[in-house]
Formats: structure tokens, sequence, C-alpha cells
């Protein structure tokens, strides 16, 4: 099969722990051909969805990882699977790649994950779906709403919607310092929408990401786990990556929900979970894949590929 990867620049990829690279190398190692292009060599030519694109061997060893082949011109819809793997902002950029990519979905293209399903699901509002599985969560631009729910709830983390890596992530205590400052300041002043959730104190064990594949669930979740005095347990922030088992909690919450997005056309999410609570439902890039493997010894990019090959077949 051909599969043609949309993603970031090869020569900034964390070659140790890229997610990706990992999903491309598994699948060249089964012998299917991979072709790569940018969000930016996507185009709408002579009434197709089309990529000038590359062909991509990954190298096993030496100073550069990768080689690609001439450009060329190609209809998306000639690909086996097109897998989006751009990493976020959500930016009004990323938002027109996922319209030229249903314009390709229309004429017959395979995209993974579906486009329409990642533009109706922002990665931190759509947990408002399952209010039975999130913490209590406000989402406002309004000063007063802020401050009665840390009334309410004295400890609260604020943190704005298009936020990635723990950017922009702020925790108030029940002193309230600096809350009126963190929220003009995060929301520019009224112009921008927040989320405002009760701090969970089970962070100390870890922000911990699950991954849902195929509609099944990886037994084994990354506990992101904050360091010192940080409350971030982002890797980017950086947060120790801990590979383990999920709990039977855990275990309920992804099932119920991995169903339910593959059916979508999300094919592959990670689930952010916080003492059980869902806090993110990641739908545009979802990583760690490597720390799972190399940790756990499960085979998360083997997983990945034979649930890719089930989805196509």
């Amino acid at each position: 099969m051909d599969f043609l990867f949309i993603a970031d620049p090869l020569e900034s990829f964390k070659v140790s722990k890229d997610s990706t690279l990992a999903m491309m190398r598994v699948a060249q190692e089964a012998g299917h051909r991979l072709w790569f292009c940018q969000s930016r060599n996507l185009l709408w030519r002579e009434n197709l969805a089309t990529a000038d694109c590359q062909s991509l061997a990954i190298k096993p060893s030496g100073t550069s990882w990768f080689s690609l082949g001439d450009i060329e011109a190609r209809a998306l819809n000639t690909f086996s699977a097109v897998l989006m793997r751009t990493d976020p902002p959500f930016d009004i950029e990323y938002l027109n790649t996922t319209w030229l990519l249903s314009a390709a979905v229309r004429q017959g293209a395979k995209v993974l994950n579906n486009p329409a399903a990642i533009r109706d699901h922002s990665e931190k509002l759509s947990i408002t779906e399952f209010p039975e599985l999130i913490p209590p969560t406000l989402v406002t631009r309004e000063l007063s709403a802020v401050e009665e729910f840390h009334r309410q709830h004295q400890d609260i983390v604020i943190k704005p919607l298009d936020g990635m890596g723990g950017m922009g992530v702020f925790r108030v205590g029940p002193d309230g310092l600096n809350l009126a400052s963190i929220v003009e300041t995060l929301g520019e002043n009224g112009a921008r929408t927040l989320m405002i959730q009760r701090f969970l104190p089970e962070i100390a064990q870890g922000d911990k990401r699950v991954l849902l594949i195929g509609g099944e669930v990886v037994p084994f979740a990354l506990a992101r786990i904050p360091q010192g005095s940080e409350i971030r347990g982002n890797l980017a922030a950086g947060g120790k990556g801990v590979a383990m088992p999920l709990s039977a909690s855990e275990k309920a919450v992804a099932e119920k929900l991995a169903p339910i997005l593959n059916q979508r056309g999300l094919f592959l999410v990670g689930l952010d979970l916080i003492g059980g609570y869902v806090t993110e439902i990641n739908v545009t890039s979802p990583t760690c894949f490597v720390e799972i493997t190399e940790q756990s010894g499960f085979d998360v990019p083997q997983f990945w590929l034979k649930a890719l090959e089930k989805a196509l077949a």
C-alpha cells in the first residue's frame, strides 16, 4: 500500500521518540511504500485535491535518517491512506488544510483522522460532550464567571483553548493571587475564550496519555509526571514520562469513548486523564508511541499498523 504522511519538516523530528517516525518505520518494514509532504504542498489543481509529494525511505542509521525522491504531483485519492500528522496549533492554515482534505475525501481519498471529524472536535472543548467523565469545568470569556468559579472551587487551572504542550496553563490557589491579571492576559481582555477547571491533585501521579487506535484501547498509558514545583506534566514542559498499565477505571473510560470516536472517523486519539477524569481529547497529532513501547514492551507502532491495515481492507 502507498501511505502519504502529511507532517512537519522531517528535519524537525525528534528521531529518538517521534511517533510519526515510528509509524513510518513500521509501515516501511511491512513493505508499504511511504510518501511525504507538508501541508503547504497540498493543492486544488485541475479539479483534483493533489499533493506535490516525494517518495520517502527511512534509513537504519547514519547522519540523515531519511531520503526523499523527486517531487511528484499525485491526486490524494490515489494513495491507500493519507495520514494527517501536522502538529498544532490549530490555526487558520490548519483549518484550510482540513478543508482541502475534505475535498479529497469527497473524491474518494481515505484520510486519517477524518478532516471533518478533526474540525468538529476541539481538543479541549470536545470533552463537554461527556460531562459525566470530566472535572468541574467552565468555558468563558468573562472575568466575573471565572471569579465565581474560583470562589466555588478555590483551587483552579486556567488555560487557553488553542494551547499545546502545556503552554499558557496557570494554577490559581485559594488566595486568588493574580487571578484577574491571568484572565485578562490569557483572554486578551475578553477577546479569547478560556477553559477553567478545578485543580486535580492527582496530577502528582501524572497526566496520563491513553491511546485509542481504530476503536481499540492501548493497554498502557504514559503518565506524564510534573517535576519539582511544576504543575504541568506535559513532556514539552519538563514532565517525566512513565509507562504504566491502565487502571480498571481508566480502562472503562477509554473503552467507552474508543468506539464512539472511531465511528466518527477519529482513528487515532490521545485521551488525557488526570485522576480518572478526561481533561482533553487530542485528535490532531497524538504522540507517546515510542515511550510506551520502550518502557512497557507493548509495540504501539505495530498495533497501529495492524489496525490501519484492518481499516483499509
